[in-house]
């Protein structure tokens, strides 16, 4: 038996689709009967396009969207074209006509190219910025070829949505709302032998009567089972048309997110409960990656690494002598020296669940940390040497002018560490917000207006999208954030024109008896500090957060009054960051 899996755009080019892949190894361990092959239309489309053109699209989701729903619904190419020209702010090298035209090509030759007609099964993962490809493909094989099923997958096929595009598009004849492997290996013995369907994650219409069916085929409770993902298919496109480039490999340690309660976030709709590998089973799977595939770097996919797992894993992989490197996302973590080792086992790139700089917004928002976790997470990566990536959610529904007013006095604090992004606050379908709106003054939902200038409305009255809009306090929560959001952009200026990025803006040297402390800031002469004797020791005390009582009973000669007037001197200087009663400094050792 034959089944075709395929990743249209707009998926990272330089990563082969870790479902993909999964799916194609766990397939072929358990059906030996069947062949399972990967299609990367994607890799085409940034070829012919321009690999920074390509990366500049799909780092912007709408634009990303409104050029395939412009193919998909010629009617809504205008409202599309100007989704894409607002969105795009970045300098594209092709205008929006010319880039449907060459879409349209590069499908037209890639559908020529193939021979489905073998095929018991054609599947789509359909993650971020995917599913109007992936509608836009189906119809044509649909076409093409009208007797072989499809079926679409991924975390954009929540339940809501993979029933409503069943009702809307009749090329695709079933959704799998979850885990992957054990729901497709049903399906697949469903369509070569016609065994009943009997895993709930498996969506389809009713032969007889049109309904839409939910048929649990259940997790796989133990990761380390699961086989090595297969991207040959991917390495054989590259090597095919002399792509060049070093692939990026795709991991993951684990499945779901163990905290699982940010008030925000719909990205674990697809998950049950936390699952992950063990450090031993994630060592062995990147010795055999990196040794099959000839590469160096990998990213985890994970939404949040198992701490003590991956811990463990970081460790071991320090006394490699291999220069691998690595990108994942990870929560705060609670010691400085954790950063170091996760480093020192090339963890050089991270995305760390920042989000707010107020303590009572991280509050609504249930992140679990402080202020103070985050300003010292951003201050300890850039000390251990990694690249942080992080957002600030702007426009929080029910945020106060008080919380604006605590962000920007803490950005002022941040403003020597690599800057965040501004990322408007959007309603995530399943997410907490979105399911106890009343909590947050969210009076309707509704969809999302960009939404609106991509699909025809007759078919999004009738979807279910990720992505919605609300009506409550979002003109004061705009007009709130703009303050904010200018000084984001000051701080991302700033660093973008600093001539030796390489050397903290703020950083210190230790004389022994003294400290140099070296100050950049913005559109001003460089500012430099000494602190001597006494105030040096204090400063050094505060390099992980401290609190002022655990401060005066390491210094007994200070009294409360001098400490608290020694600490508002350095704090109205931004070289240190006091929350409640602990305090931070903020200057990093100079190399």
């Amino acid at each position: 038996m034959d089944l075709a899996l395929i990743s249209m755009p707009w998926a990272i080019f330089n990563r082969p689709s870790i479902q993909l892949g999964c799916l194609k190894a766990y397939l072929g361990q358990e059906l030996q009967t069947c062949r399972v092959t990967c299609f990367y239309p994607f890799l085409d489309i940034a070829a012919a396009i321009g690999f920074d053109n390509y990366r500049l699209i799909a780092e912007t989701p709408w634009a990303a969207e409104a050029l395939y729903c412009g193919l998909l619904f010629p009617k809504m190419q205008k409202a599309a074209g100007t989704v894409f020209s607002r969105t795009l702010k970045r300098i594209v090298t092709t205008d929006y006509p010319r880039l449907l035209e060459i879409l349209r090509l590069q499908h037209d030759q890639w559908l020529e190219q193939q021979d489905f007609s073998q095929c018991s099964l054609i599947g789509f993962s359909v993650c971020f910025s995917q599913l109007p490809a992936s509608l836009y493909a189906a119809r044509d094989i649909r076409k093409k070829w009208p007797g072989i099923p499809i079926v679409f997958g991924g975390s954009t096929c929540t339940p809501a949505m993979g029933r409503s595009l069943l009702k809307i598009f009749p090329e695709i004849d079933f959704i799998i709302t979850g885990e992957g492997e054990r729901a497709l290996k049903e399906l697949v013995l469903h369509c070569t032998s016609q065994e009943p369907l009997s895993c709930p994650e498996i969506i389809s219409h009713h032969e007889k009567t049109g309904n839409i069916q939910a048929a649990g085929c259940g997790e796989i409770v133990n990761l380390d089972d699961l086989p090595l993902p297969d991207y040959s298919d991917y390495f054989q496109h590259i090597r095919q048309k002399n792509l060049g480039f070093f692939p990026v490999l795709p991991v993951e340690f684990s499945r779901g997110c163990w905290w699982n309660k940010c008030t925000f976030c719909n990205l674990n709709l697809q998950w049950h409960g936390y699952r992950f590998k063990h450090c031993q089973q994630m060592t062995a799977e990147i010795n055999e990656l990196a040794q099959k595939y000839q590469c160096l770097d990998f990213t985890f996919t994970d939404n949040a690494l198992p701490v003590k797992e991956s811990t463990l894993f970081f460790e071991a992989m320090a006394g490699d002598s291999r220069d691998i490197r690595f990108f994942a996302e990870i929560r705060t973590l609670k010691s400085r020296s954790v950063y170091t080792r996760y480093c020192k086992g090339g963890l050089n790139s991270v995305q760390i669940g920042i989000e707010a700089l107020s303590d009572s917004l991280l509050g609504r928002m249930c992140k679990g940390t402080t202020v103070m976790d985050n300003v010292a997470a951003m201050k300890f990566s850039q000390e251990a040497g990694m690249t942080l990536d992080g957002n600030l959610i702007l426009e929080f529904p029910g945020s106060t002018a008080a919380e604006v007013e605590q962000t920007l006095a803490a950005l002022d604090k941040v403003f020597p560490f690599h800057p965040l992004s501004a990322a408007a606050f959007f309603l995530g379908h399943g997410s907490p917000v979105s399911c106890s709106p009343e909590k947050y003054g969210i009076t309707t939902i509704t969809q999302h207006p960009t939404n609106k200038k991509l699909y025809p409305p007759e078919i999004l009255a009738n979807l279910d999208m990720l992505i919605k809009s609300y009506r409550g306090d979002r003109t004061l929560q705009t007009r709130l954030w703009q303050p904010v959001r200018k000084k984001i952009a000051v701080w991302q200026e700033f660093h973008a024109r600093r001539k030796n990025p390489s050397v903290p803006a703020l950083s210190f040297r230790d004389g022994g008896s003294f400290l140099l402390i070296r100050q950049e800031l913005p559109d001003l002469p460089t500012l430099h500090h000494r602190l001597k004797g006494l105030s040096r020791k204090i400063y050094l005390a505060c390099e992980e957060p401290i609190t002022k009582k655990e401060l005066l009973e390491i210094f007994t000669q200070v009294t409360k009054e001098q400490l608290n007037t020694f600490l508002a001197g350095l704090e109205q200087k931004n070289i240190i960051f006091c929350s409640g009663d602990s305090c931070l400094a903020l200057a990093i050792q100079s190399p």
